[in-house]
């Protein structure tokens, strides 16, 4: 783009200003390919931050690009903001705060490249966030939209397994609802969403097939889900392998202690 604007520019100069017209697209074209250097520079950083689980550090170094126009950038903000809102030392005023910067951020990336599975990810999972704030009404309404944007990450990336988790979380969530949260869907919807345990349980499996022991909290939803089916056998096996995940984040931590409880129920 940058190059056919300096072309549009280059037909209207005079045959004397020709040369340095030519210097100066020169000189532009090697910035255009220092800054795309860059953003993989930052990229590759990020994720190297985001396997040591540096969250705060992470998010320090992607806010200072919250204006960027690169889809890859954004989402990766979008996560580091909502990681950040999960961290137990984060106050409530923060979590709200950064909830929504998140979903910003996510509908940032998708504006910039509707074709990127993360964007459509991260959008369903900040929006889903954002939902804790406004109330069960505002979040049950979003529920198909959010449902519909994991769907479109997975066509996009059929691979990716934390998406097809999302899909399993959202059908458990559905499959268990109380009477009174299908009483308010009834309200909004003509036909309210529905699901059930085997469809979780389906969507669980999946994810585990694509890749193997990627998530302690799969691990553990396979375990409960298959206590609400009833097959205690099962259960132990998923609930056991969840509490036995290495503890890597806060959240793995929480699963360890879930885990441990349900164990100790059965």
């Amino acid at each position: 783009q940058v190059l056919r604007k300096s072309l549009q520019r280059g037909v209207a100069l005079s045959t004397g200003s020709f040369f340095v017209y030519e210097a100066h697209k020169l000189i532009s074209g090697f910035a255009e390919v220092h800054a795309s250097f860059k953003v993989e520079e930052v990229i590759e950083q990020a994720d190297y931050l985001y396997g040591s689980g540096e969250t705060e550090k992470l998010y320090r170094l992607l806010i200072q690009h919250k204006n960027s126009d690169d889809a890859e950038l954004l989402w990766r903000l979008a996560r580091a903001s909502r990681d950040l809102a999960q961290l137990s030392s984060t106050s409530a005023e923060e979590k709200r705060q950064l909830a929504y910067e998140a979903l910003e951020y996510a509908k940032k990336a998708l504006e910039k490249n509707e074709s990127n599975f993360a964007a459509h990810k991260w959008y369903g999972i900040c929006l889903s966030d954002v939902g804790d704030f406004e109330g069960i009404k505002t979040k049950i309404g979003n529920a198909i939209v959010i449902k519909e944007h994991f769907q479109r990450a997975v066509e996009l990336n059929p691979k990716d397994a934390t998406t097809i988790h999302l899909i399993g979380i959202w059908c458990y969530s559905f499959a268990e609802m109380p009477w009174y949260q299908r009483k308010i869907a009834a309200t909004l919807f003509a036909t309210p969403p529905t699901s059930t345990f085997q469809e979780a349980l389906h969507y669980f499996h999946m994810a585990e097939e694509a890749d193997p022991n990627f998530y302690s909290k799969n691990l553990l939803f396979l375990g409960k889900t298959y206590l609400k089916l009833n097959n205690k056998k099962l259960a132990l096996l998923w609930l056991s392998k969840a509490k036995d995940y290495p503890a890597h984040t806060e959240e793995d931590k929480q699963v360890q202690k879930e885990a441990l409880e349900l164990l100790n129920s059965i």
